[in-house]
């Protein structure tokens, strides 16, 4: 009997030793599958059902792209949106609608006044013409635009049209520019509206109209006719915020990431901002009356709801840039391989992209891509879609391919 016993010890130990390695062996596994398994979209779902929302999501819209004003990446989302959900957007022959012109609805491909086509989305760069546009878009569209303090959005002007307004390549430097504007700036002169009341110019008024409280009110007063919403740059988040509330829309529709960012930018000092202000007069008198309207509209929201709200897109964006991104800042294009998501160069400052992951499950590293593609190489994709017939050539001469929705 104990001779029994004591040859089942070392039959034991083998077994004993060989369930060690077994478990070893499976840990080892999961640990190299989990490194190895690629990333997904976790919380793709929607934020609420058809069957619990209030409202029904607008489909209809019209966006007028101010330059400068982070609209490119405003334009991603609406990309990103109408390409899901399969909306006709109205495009330009090229990549605006005749700008520096003022709207005209010939200028959108495929418009035909006998057989009007009907459209979801027009949000390209135009020159705002309301007339225009509403022959074009359903009554029922909603309208919104974004306003940037004109200090700034100076700056960023002068960065990015140094090379095409004559008013800015006569300045020797900004600051000269700052100084003495009006040394520099001739009324009609080429791509001058770049370098003067560019928000004004934009939104279809006369950039070089004398300041008068009187007119100014009225220009406000009009675009506020026009628009359901006026969106502030600076504001980004609360901006997108409002922008969903009224849309009707989920968090992932309106989650972006920066596009068409630059690599630096010139500090400005008090003084050189009430310059600015001055020069473009009423560019900051629509400001003033647009960041009113703004704040007006957060207090209707509620100041605690707002809060909570920011803070749910910022940590959306975050959690998404994990799983998208190769890193949590832009960088420059040289360093993108991708030539479809790689931004279109453009002025003397350099124009950052971002790299998406290249180990992620198909599906979503398609959805990564859609949120960094550039406005140029987006509106290449969609027309595609909208005219089939052949892969058109991009901005830079690349090839420009079809994302997987």
């Amino acid at each position: 009997m104990r001779l029994l016993q004591l040859c089942r010890l070392p039959i034991l130990g083998i077994g004993l030793l060989v369930l060690m390695a077994i478990g070893f062996t499976i840990q080892l596994l999961g640990t190299h599958f989990q490194k190895r398994l690629p990333q997904t979209f976790t919380l793709l779902r929607p934020l609420s059902s058809p069957s619990t929302r209030t409202c029904r999501p607008k489909s209809h819209i019209v966006f007028l792209k101010t330059h400068k004003t982070a609209g490119s990446t405003i334009l991603n989302m609406l990309h990103r949106y109408g390409d899901r959900n399969s909306l006709t957007f109205a495009l330009p022959q090229k990549y605006q609608f005749n700008y520096p012109n003022l709207f005209h609805v010939r200028r959108v491909k495929g418009y035909n006044e006998v057989n009007k086509p009907t459209y979801d989305i027009l949000c390209h760069h135009m020159r705002f013409n309301l007339p225009e546009v509403r022959k074009l878009m359903p009554a029922d569209s909603f309208y919104f635009t974004i306003l940037r303090d004109p200090a700034t959005l100076a700056e960023s002007s002068f960065s990015y049209y140094r090379l095409v307004s004559s008013a800015f390549k006569k300045a020797p430097n900004f600051k000269a520019f700052i100084a003495h504007p009006s040394h520099y700036y001739n009324p009609g002169e080429r791509s001058n509206h770049y370098a003067h009341n560019l928000l004004w110019f934009d939104l279809g008024f006369n950039p070089d109209t004398p300041f008068k409280e009187t007119v100014a009110k009225a220009g406000a007063r009009a675009v506020e006719g026009a628009f359901q919403l006026v969106l502030l740059s600076e504001y980004f988040d609360e901006s997108m915020v409002l922008l969903k509330e009224e849309l009707c829309w989920d968090l992932d529709d309106v989650v972006t990431f920066k596009l068409n960012t630059r690599e630096a930018s010139t500090p400005l000092e008090k003084r050189e901002i009430d310059r600015l202000r001055a020069w473009n007069a009423l560019d900051w008198y629509l400001y003033v009356y647009f960041n009113r309207t703004f704040w007006e509209r957060v207090e209707h929201f509620g100041r605690e709801r707002m809060d909570t709200e920011v803070r749910r897109l910022r940590e959306r964006r975050q959690q998404l840039a994990e799983i998208c991104l190769e890193g949590m800042n832009p960088i420059r294009a040289d360093q993108i391989k991708e030539e479809g998501i790689k931004p279109f160069q453009f002025g003397q400052d350099k124009i950052l992209g971002w790299v998406v992951k290249r180990d992620l499950e198909p599906n979503t590293r398609a959805r990564c891509v859609q949120m960094v593609t550039p406005e140029l190489q987006y509106k290449d994709i969609l027309d595609a879609r909208q005219f089939p017939g052949g892969t058109r050539s991009g901005p830079s001469g690349t090839s420009v391919k079809l994302l997987a929705s």
